[in-house]
């Protein structure tokens, strides 16, 4: 198991965002949610890394990425 800090960035109603959740819990990866909504810090932090659409994922050992990309969520598996 991964003990890599995983955070995904994401907004209600957002199928990508949803999609990403899912990938993480079918496969068992702990990961932390901060939803742009509700916090204008978590919003903040999305603006500093350069993104302008969610879900954008933040992991140890990866470039931020945003977006549904299974290839690259495959990575943070395991």
């Amino acid at each position: 198991m991964s003990n890599r800090q995983i955070t995904l960035y994401s907004k209600p109603n957002c199928m990508q965002c949803n999609f990403t959740k899912q990938f993480f819990e079918d496969n068992q990866v702990p990961f932390v949610v901060k939803d742009v909504f509700e916090s204008e810090e978590a919003l903040e932090e999305v603006k500093a890394l350069g993104f302008q659409s969610l879900p954008v994922v933040v992991a140890d050992g990866i470039e931020p990425f945003f977006g549904f990309r299974p290839d690259i969520l495959e990575q943070l598996v395991g």
